[in-house]
C-alpha cells in the first residue's frame, strides 16, 4: 500500500490521521462494503490495512500543517522568484521527462482511482503538450522582451505574482494538479490541495513528477507544497501570504467566489464550466467530425472541454444524427481497468433526466440512448452509468430556451440543433456566428467545412471561446502552442481568457534602463 504524507518545505509531514483510497473496480463491484472498509479504516480502526481493495492512504493535514504549507511557500518565493528564466524552462522540460519516465505507472495510479485508462493516458499526453518545448518557448517570449530606443533599454516583462494556490477539480484532479504547478514556471511558488475524494494520483503527481523536477534544477525547499485535506478556500482567503487563487468548479459557485477573492485582495483564476458549441457546415467531412462530437462521451460528459452542443446544417443534419447514433451506440461503461471504457459513473443522474425530460416536452427528438446502465452495458433502473444519448433540437433562434443546450449539463447528453430550413448560407452563416458568440460559456468552439471562405468567416467572426478548432478529429485535444484551458463568461469570469498558466499568474511590468552619464 503506498502511503503519501503531507509535503511542506522539501520534508514529509507525518499525521496520525489518514485517508484511504479504494480501488474504482471494487467500490463498482461492492459499493457498500468499499465505503465500510474506508470508514473503519479512517476511523481508526487496525487489522484491515492489507486488503486487496486499497490503493493507498494519504496523511490528512491538521490546519497548523495547512498554515505551515503557506508559510514555506511565501518563504521560498524571493529567491524561486530570481531564479532565471532559463532554470525555470529547464525546470518545464524536466518535468516532461518526468511525465515521460512515470506515464505507465502514473496512469495505474489514476486508473484505480475511477479514471478509465484511454482517458488517462490522453491527459498525460496533453500535459506533455502543454509542457512542450514549443508552449514553453512561447509562453518565455511573453515573460520576457528586450528594446533600444533613444539611448535606453527597455524590457518588457512579466513578473510572478507570488504564492499560488491550487485546488484541482474532482472530475479530473491528477492531471489539473500538475497544470496549476506550471505556475511554477513564471517564478511563482505553489501549495496544491489534494481532495479528500481522490487524493492519491494528485500526491503522486507532486512527490514523484513536480518536486523532482524541481530537485533536479535546484529550487529552494517550500516552492511546491502538498497537502490533503477539507476544503481550504477560507484558509487561503485569509492568508496574508496567498496572491493567487486557481479555482475549478461550476460557474455559480466560482462566480461568487471571485467576488470572494477580490475583496480579500486575491488574484481569482477561475477553470469554470464549458458549454463547447460545435458547427458542422455542408460540406464538412462526416467521418471527422463525428469522431470528435463523440468526444461528448468522454468521461460520460464530466469534462469541461468536450461538445456540449452542435449546430448542423440542415443539409447534412439527418446523416450526421444517423452517423452519431451508430458511433454512440458503440460507447460503452465497465470498469476503468478494462481496454476501450471511455464512460464512468453519473451521481447527477436526476439531473440528466430532469434536462432530458424537459427537452422532449420542449419539442426535442431522441435520437438514441436515456437509459441508465449497469457496468455490463445493460439498461437497469439502479445502475451508475448512463446512456450516450443524443437528442435532435430543431430550430435554432429558440434552442436555448431547453436547459439541454442552453447550460454545460456535465452528463452524456448531446443536443444536435438544426436550424430552419430556407435560409441561404450567407445568411445562416450569421445566424450561427451569433449563436457561437452569445453562448454565455466561452472555452472552446469547433467548425468543419471545406469552404475556406466559411472557415475565415467564422474564425474572424466568433469572439469567444479560448480555443477554436477547425477541421479537427478532436475537439478536446491539446496541441502544442495552444492552451489547454481559459475562455470568457461562465467559463473564466470576468478575467476569461485563453490560459496559459504561466502567463495568467504573472502581472506586467515595464523597466527603461539608461546607462549614467
Amino acid at each position: 500500500m503506498r502511503s503519501f504524507p503531507s509535503y511542506v518545505a522539501g520534508k514529509d509531514v507525518e499525521s496520525d490521521r489518514h485517508v484511504y483510497g479504494i480501488s474504482a473496480r471494487a467500490a463498482l463491484e461492492d459499493t457498500f462494503g468499499a465505503l465500510r472498509l474506508k470508514r473503519r479504516l479512517e476511523a481508526g480502526e487496525s487489522g484491515a490495512e492489507d486488503d486487496p481493495r486499497i490503493v493507498g492512504r494519504c496523511a490528512l493535514a491538521d490546519p497548523q500543517t495547512v498554515q505551515q504549507a503557506l508559510a514555506a511557500a511565501a518563504a521560498a518565493q524571493p529567491e524561486w522568484g530570481r531564479t532565471p528564466l532559463r532554470t525555470r524552462l529547464r525546470l518545464g522540460e524536466a518535468i516532461r521527462r518526468r511525465l515521460v519516465a512515470t506515464r505507465e505507472e502514473f496512469v495505474e495510479l489514476m486508473v484505480a482511482e475511477g479514471r478509465p485508462r484511454t482517458p488517462s493516458y490522453a491527459e498525460i499526453d496533453g500535459l506533455l503538450h502543454i509542457f512542450s518545448e514549443q508552449t514553453l518557448s512561447w509562453c518565455a517570449e511573453l515573460l520576457h522582451r528586450e528594446f533600444s530606443h533613444d539611448g535606453r533599454r527597455i524590457v518588457v516583462r512579466r513578473r510572478p505574482d507570488g504564492v499560488v494556490c491550487v485546488a484541482p477539480p474532482q472530475n479530473a484532479p491528477h492531471s489539473n494538479a500538475i497544470y496549476g504547478a506550471a505556475a511554477l514556471l513564471s517564478g511563482n511558488t505553489v501549495v496544491i490541495r489534494a481532495p479528500r475524494s481522490l487524493p492519491l494520483g494528485v500526491m503522486y503527481a507532486i512527490r514523484e513528477i513536480i518536486a523532482p523536477a524541481l530537485d533536479e534544477v535546484g529550487a529552494p525547499p517550500g516552492t511546491v507544497n502538498v497537502v490533503c485535506g477539507p476544503p481550504m478556500l477560507d484558509d487561503w482567503l485569509a492568508s496574508p501570504h496567498v496572491n493567487d487563487i486557481i479555482y475549478f468548479g461550476g460557474s455559480e459557485k466560482g462566480l461568487a467566489f471571485q467576488n470572494d477573492c477580490i475583496a480579500a485582495g486575491k488574484k481569482p483564476i477561475l477553470e469554470l464550466a464549458g458549454n463547447d458549441c460545435a458547427v458542422v457546415w455542408r460540406d464538412a467531412d462526416l467521418d471527422v467530425a463525428v469522431r470528435a462530437l463523440t468526444e461528448a462521451f468522454n468521461a460520460s460528459g464530466q469534462i469541461c472541454n468536450v461538445p456540449n452542443q452542435v449546430v448542423a446544417h440542415p443539409a447534412i443534419a439527418d446523416e450526421l444524427l444517423d452517423r452519431l447514433r451508430v458511433a454512440a451506440g458503440q460507447i460503452r461503461p465497465g470498469y476503468p481497468d478494462d481496454e476501450g471504457v471511455e464512460l464512468t459513473p453519473v451521481l447527477a443522474q436526476r439531473s440528466f433526466f430532469a434536462v432530458l425530460e424537459e427537452a422532449l416536452a420542449g419539442g426535442a427528438q431522441l435520437v438514441c440512448g436515456g437509459r441508465q446502465l449497469e457496468v455490463d452495458g445493460s439498461p437497469s433502473d439502479t445502475g451508475y452509468f448512463l446512456e450516450p444519448t443524443v437528442v435532435r433540437v430543431d430550430g435554432l433562434a429558440r434552442s436555448r430556451e431547453l436547459s439541454v443546450v442552453r447550460a454545460e449539463t456535465f452528463f452524456p447528453l448531446l443536443p444536435v440543433v438544426v436550424p430552419e430550413p430556407g435560409r441561404s448560407d450567407d445568411a445562416l452563416l450569421e445566424d450561427v456566428l451569433d449563436f457561437v458568440n452569445t453562448n454565455a460559456y466561452g472555452l472552446r468552439n469547433s467548425f468543419w467545412s471545406a469552404d475556406e471562405e466559411a472557415v475565415e468567416r467564422f474564425v474572424g467572426g466568433v469572439t469567444n471561446g479560448g480555443v477554436i478548432k477547425v477541421n479537427d478529429e478532436s475537439h478536446s485535444g491539446f496541441f502544442p502552442y495552444l492552451p489547454s484551458h481559459g475562455g470568457t463568461g461562465l467559463t473564466g469570469g470576468v478575467f476569461g481568457e485563453a490560459s496559459y498558466m504561466m502567463i495568467r499568474t504573472t502581472h506586467l511590468q515595464a523597466v527603461s534602463l539608461r546607462s549614467g552619464s
